[in-house]
């Protein structure tokens, strides 16, 4: 069966992304307005209707804010951690819900929905109870792994075998120590449950990339602490000095912060 793909939005103004298989159709994080999800949906002929769920990675705004407006709005369930749900009704961030659309998943514990199983799994990031997402059919794997401070055994063995990935470029490391960001802020994007610089991003990526991988997508770039080129230009040659085709036979993209990318469909 195929699949398809594409990011409404990423970095830290609000991240959405789609992933379809079949009749399910899925977001992955609602961290904008409404409006826009659906201006971006349909910018991409995707009819917002067509939505199935909606699966939400952890509680810091730029990911979750818009999901209660989307939630109400097409009647769609929410899927999140118990961590996520438990923090966002102490600080009503989604307002009021149909508690038939409250839906909750655990690190490991597959979840099939239709044409896909949604495996979720746990990320180092300070955030409460914190996950990422692969989805899967009998012949792709589609994996969204943002907002995490490093690379463990754990993120990398549900990571491995994706044929698109959506992974986190956050941070260049020079333009993060002498820019203007005190030094607790500093010091909290890049600890170990912070974000992922473009140096460890390109690393990670070298070790993990197999025949399998067709596209890999940087995401979430600090707009203060980064830029597309230098995100896109440090992990591309390092994957180039490990002879990975890079932007030939593999494609790579920088995910954009306000526009949605490509509909890319396997």
């Amino acid at each position: 069966m195929s699949i398809s793909f594409c990011t409404i939005a990423s970095g830290s103004s609000g991240n959405c992304t789609y992933v379809r298989a079949g009749d399910t159709a899925v977001l992955v994080d609602v961290g904008l307005a409404g409006r826009a999800i659906v201006e971006g949906l349909q910018a991409r002929e995707i009819d917002p209707c067509s939505i199935t769920a909606i699966f939400i990675t952890h509680d810091h705004s730029d990911h979750i804010k818009g999901a209660g407006v989307i939630s109400r709005r097409f009647n769609l369930p929410i899927y999140a951690t118990a961590g996520t749900w438990n923090y966002a009704e102490r600080y009503k961030i989604l307002g009021k819900l149909n508690p038939a659309n409250k839906m909750v998943v655990r690190n490991g514990v597959a979840i099939h929905l239709g044409d896909l199983q949604v495996m979720p799994f746990t990320l180092p990031h300070d955030a409460s109870e914190p996950v990422g997402y692969s989805f899967t059919t009998d012949q792709h794997k589609v994996v969204i792994a943002t907002d995490l401070g490093h690379i463990n055994p754990h993120v990398a063995s549900h990571i491995s075998g994706a044929d698109i990935l959506l992974i986190e470029a956050n941070y260049d490391k020079q333009m993060l120590e002498t820019g203007s960001y005190p030094a607790h802020l500093k010091q909290r994007i890049a600890g170990a449950m912070g974000h992922l610089s473009n140096v460890d991003c390109g690393a990670f990526l070298a070790d993990i990339i197999c025949d399998k991988t067709k596209h890999i997508f940087l995401g979430h770039l600090s707009q203060e602490n980064n830029r597309p080129m230098i995100a896109y230009e440090t992990v591309k040659n390092i994957l180039l000095s490990r002879k990975i085709d890079a932007g030939g036979k593999i494609g790579l993209y920088v995910a954009d912060r306000h526009r949605p990318s490509a509909l890319i469909t396997l």
